[in-house]
């Protein structure tokens, strides 16, 4: 049986650094790498730290298209989905970090969920799941 995962997930930003500043600074990732390309590119993972999950690919967007994409990757909705094992504490020091947050926590039957804006305006969720 083959094996496989989702590890990496392109994120359409405006600059490089500015968006480390934010996911590395205000979210708490940590850098994977940042190695540069060709023409002024460069390679930035960012990655939640002691996440199992997906890291994002810093993408610097290029051209008008993806231009008008940078915080809209998902037309408006929730494209994004953070697990935490402390929904407080994340939710106060992102507070704390200036992160604005769309709604109040929530409690569902699948855990306790806030919907919250990254830098560019893409949706997230931060969530820590209900014990099993």
């Amino acid at each position: 049986m083959s094996r496989r995962s989702l590890f990496l997930v392109s994120v359409l930003v405006d600059d490089y650094d500015r968006a480390k500043a934010f996911y590395c600074g205000v979210l708490g990732f940590e850098t994977v790498s940042d190695d540069p390309l060709p023409e002024g590119k460069r390679w930035v993972v960012v990655k939640p730290p002691g996440g199992e999950g997906a890291a994002l690919l810093l993408a610097r967007a290029d051209g008008l298209v993806e231009q008008a994409a940078v915080g809209n990757q998902a037309a408006g909705r929730v494209g994004f989905f953070l697990q935490t094992d402390d929904f407080s504490r994340d939710h106060a020091a992102f507070i704390d970090g200036g992160v604005r947050f769309i709604e109040e926590p929530r409690v569902e039957a699948y855990g306790t969920v806030a919907v919250f804006a990254d830098l560019y305006g893409n949706l997230w969720d931060l969530i820590q799941h209900a014990a099993s």
